[in-house]
């Protein structure tokens, strides 16, 4: 199994690309709705609360990224494997330079309000998700687009992105900076949904109202209830959908469980009252496969962990002392050793920054030996960084409470740094995701902190430029440095072997720098409960919560 679900997402990215341009409540809970065929039963899943109202261009983050995903349909659908196939769009075209790409709408496509999703659906809410001053998270993904340097610009005063040109109510044409190969690849990530008219203000913003009940275009939409805060998002079924996803429940609770966090949520699936709970916390994952009270399910997955420290703390900055103190960090932190005791080996030590189940990978890294445990060279490390500037302070490291292991890794990497480089660490929780994420997102946090990623669409290079390209989304460290960023904007023109050669170059500076430091791949567990059918991880290390049934 572990190698066929590695062979399965291997080579998706070219041919998936390719393939665009052909053209034309609790776990007994029983809905009487149809859902558009197969079961009633609503399904009730995990989640967390999430950090900001539910607006595409807004929300990098799972808690929020999930129900959008549920919501929304964009340009093209992710199938289980992570291939792709045509949902809004008809056809998406390239020109012999794959410069320009065509875009061109499928009939009768409309939102939940019974407005048409028109070419200008796409493109109004890509020109303001490419608008620096609205302050949105997925900016980034804008960037390969001609004319987002000038948008938002004092001096070049653009209003709209110059690459995006609006030919009629079914097409639109996308102009790129440089040729991209495999750009349709991501349009089926939520910063590309589209948004309706009814989102925007007389100024033309999206109101905070609309993401609190965010009308969309997707399978579901939201129930009368909708987003409780701190409890459940609920969602049914779309019946005018017309996509590849159609729903065959009676629709989506996904519930949040601050407190008692994953623990909690797999004593609800034993007990009949959580149907899928897709993280499985430490506490169970030496007993949870030999479970009679669930379906368990354990393979290797996409997610990746690391650790970040912001280059504005005191010590780490961007700078000899603060790239010592970073590889010391590393170097101190025995992976094999948590990965075995806290998490049952579900986890695999990282050897990069990206996933071992991507197309090109490979644990042959320059520098990657500063993920390896090495006490000797660490002290060393850190005693040479002491000569700079004196060490004066204590290690915090931030994390979430209602993540599964976030608590327990936590707990003993500080014990392993407080030991290995005898200096006071120690974790800082944070009750809720969403909690952590404000602080982190507004640069109020004060520590270091645990980060993650989970790809939005499959592709190295995802793991990569939106995390630590300058000025990226979710470059939580406010990472720069041009020759990584260059290297990044060649790979995503390059193909095949050129490409992975690329990626190669453009981690060997991560390894050196360490924006983030990171810590294991994550293997995809998950119990659910035994009467539901349908489940199987998808290339996210997620559910396809459209085809479960019980």
């Amino acid at each position: 199994m572990r190698l066929s679900r590695r062979t399965r997402l291997a080579g998706v990215a070219l041919i998936a690309a390719g393939s665009l341009t052909l053209a034309a409540c609790g776990g007994g809970s029983d809905d009487k709705s149809e859902g558009g065929g197969g079961s009633k039963s609503v399904i009730t899943v995990y989640g967390t609360n999430p950090q900001n109202p539910l607006i595409p261009t807004a929300t990098n983050e799972v808690g929020g990224g999930d129900p959008i995903d549920n919501l929304f349909s964009g340009l093209v659908a992710y199938n289980t494997d992570g291939s792709v196939t045509n949902e809004v769009a008809k056809s998406i075209e390239p020109d012999a330079a794959k410069k320009v790409w065509t875009v061109t709408l499928k009939d009768g496509q409309k939102f939940t309000d019974g407005s048409a999703v028109t070419a200008e659906s796409f493109v109004k809410a890509w020109n303001y998700g490419a608008n620096p001053d609205n302050k949105q998270l997925n900016n980034y993904f804008f960037y390969p687009i001609e004319g987002t340097d000038d948008i938002g610009n004092t001096v070049k005063g653009a209003k709209t992105v110059s690459g995006l040109k609006v030919i009629d109510d079914k097409k639109f044409t996308i102009t790129l900076k440089s040729a991209e190969s495999d750009f349709p690849l991501r349009l089926g990530y939520s910063a590309y949904f589209p948004v309706p008219d009814s989102a925007y203000d007389s100024a033309g913003k999206i109101t905070k109202e609309y993401g609190e009940h965010p009308i969309g275009n997707g399978p579901y939409k939201l129930t009368k209830s909708g987003w409780e805060r701190n409890k459940q998002i609920s969602l049914e079924p779309n019946p005018d959908y017309q996509g590849v996803h159609k729903p065959k429940n009676g629709g989506l609770i996904f519930k949040f469980y601050a407190g008692g966090g994953t623990d909690a949520a797999y004593t609800d699936v034993q007990s009949g009252n959580l149907d899928v709970l897709d993280q499985v916390p430490p506490s169970a994952l030496t007993t949870f496969e030999s479970d009679d009270k669930v379906k368990a399910y354990n393979e290797p997955g996409s997610s990746f962990s690391s650790l970040t420290i912001p280059e504005r703390l005191a010590h780490f900055g961007n700078d000899e002392e603060g790239d010592l103190r970073r590889a010391a960090i590393s170097e101190a932190i025995n992976r094999p050793e948590i990965t075995e005791k806290i998490f049952n080996n579900a986890r695999t030590p990282a050897s990069d920054f990206t996933s071992p189940v991507l197309d090109g990978w490979t644990d042959k890294v320059a520098g990657n030996e500063v993920l390896k445990f090495n006490a000797e060279d660490a002290k060393a490390k850190w005693a040479a960084a002491d000569k700079i500037a004196k060490w004066d302070g204590k290690f915090v490291v931030a994390y979430n409470n209602d993540g599964a292991g976030n608590k327990e890794f936590t707990e003993a990497m500080t014990n392993q740094l407080k030991n290995t480089l005898g200096i006071d660490a120690e974790p800082k929780v944070y009750a809720t995701f969403d909690e952590l994420r404000k602080d982190v997102t507004d640069r109020t946090i004060k520590t270091a902190f645990r980060t993650g990623w989970q790809a939005d669409y499959p592709s190295m290079l995802n793991y990569l430029g939106p995390i630590y390209a300058t000025g990226a989304g979710s470059n939580d460290g406010d990472y720069s440095n041009k020759d990584f960023d260059k290297l990044i904007q060649e790979a995503s023109a390059a193909e095949g072997a050129a490409r992975y050669k690329l990626i190669g170059e453009a981690q060997a500076i991560l390894m050196k720098d360490l924006p983030a430091i990171p810590l294991w791949y994550q293997n995809a567990t998950a119990v659910t409960a035994k009467d539901l059918k349908g489940f199987v991880f998808n290339w996210k290390q997620k559910p396809d919560y459209y085809a479960l049934t019980k």
